[in-house]
């Protein structure tokens, strides 16, 4: 797959953007397991133009993570286009258009997932973008605002006619939020259209290398992109990415491999983040990778309420001489 001057020699794993979740210590680590593209969090169009600290320590990258980019969301056209070109000058491989966002707060605003509620403002706005960088410009988006509205099999050859590189495409509608089955009859429908040339990228509810290989039987597409299910677990890219080349599963892990992994992790958020964020954003990953171990309420509680360094590092071991 070739989006722009980036190429990938095999069939191409990418990580979903998302907030508060593709941090760099996190994609550090989904890029220690092997994904082929990395993304970071969506970033704000508008506190971005306006220099705010928190989005643009964002766009900070590093090297070994490429190939990565920077996805950027708002509602205001000429905000989106100066935003785009704050992004590229952080040296990203890519430029990605969030149009698929579902929260209240952004689409119910026009941006995210809320552009689909107004395509012709949304080929405008992307037109403008890819007009206004170098690097190539990909889009994210869902398969319509709801079951009534225009849905993406109807404007994707517009998208692609604005010169974006590649298009990704969530399998639910705005409505859906991330509740029900995502379903790929529509991104299968764009992929196998014979005017669509750029890679078409499938996105939804993929967790296993059965299902990425149905998918990709199925429907064809040229690229699988996941997103929560990287969540506390990163290696889901190696497992995936073995089953495809192989039609084996590895061996599940072992809890001493993942608090090895949760240590590593945790130890890049101490190094990349300040103050208790450090903290904070590690919960949601700790949760999870140590979903379903038995009688581990107590020792999960203070795992996620702890402050504390030390703390931290002493419950991770307890957990691998407990629970091995």
């Amino acid at each position: 797959m070739k989006i722009g001057s980036v190429e990938i020699d095999h069939y191409p794993l990418l990580l979903a953007p998302m907030e508060d979740i593709t941090d760099r210590s996190f994609r550090q680590m989904c890029k220690m397991f092997g994904a082929d593209i990395l993304y970071t969090e969506f970033v704000a169009s508008e506190a971005l133009i306006r220099n705010i600290d928190k989005t643009i320590k964002k766009l900070a990258i590093d090297d070994h993570e490429r190939p990565v980019g920077i996805q950027i969301y708002g509602h205001r056209i000429d905000a989106m286009v100066e935003a785009a070109k704050i992004a590229e000058a952080a040296n990203p491989d890519l430029i990605d258009i969030n149009f698929g966002c579902p929260v209240n707060k952004i689409a119910n605003r026009g941006a995210g997932a809320g552009m689909l509620k107004d395509i012709p403002k949304m080929i405008e706005m992307t037109k403008a973008i890819v007009n206004a960088v170098k690097l190539p410009v990909t889009v994210k988006t869902r398969l319509a605002w709801d079951n009534e509205s225009t849905t993406v099999d109807r404007f994707a050859e517009e998208l692609q006619d604005t010169g974006i590189k590649a298009l990704t495409i969530h399998g639910r509608t705005r409505n859906q939020l991330y509740k029900g089955t995502s379903d790929w009859t529509l991104i299968g429908k764009v992929k196998n259209n014979p005017r669509m040339h750029i890679p078409i990228i499938g996105n939804g509810d993929v967790t296993t290398g059965e299902i990425a290989q149905e998918m990709i039987n199925r429907y064809g597409i040229d690229a699988i992109m996941i997103g929560r299910g990287t969540i506390g677990k990163p290696w889901i890219f190696k497992e995936i990415a073995h089953y495809l080349k192989t039609g084996l599963n590895l061996p599940e892990l072992t809890i001493e491999e993942k608090v090895n992994i949760a240590v590593v992790h945790f130890h890049k958020s101490l190094e990349i983040k300040e103050g208790k964020k450090r903290f904070y954003e590690m919960r949601r990953h700790f949760s999870l990778y140590f979903k379903g171990l038995e009688n581990f309420k107590a020792v999960r509680l203070n795992l996620l309420t702890s402050e504390d360094e030390q703390e931290i590092l002493d419950i991770l071991n307890y957990i691998k001489i407990t629970y091995a």
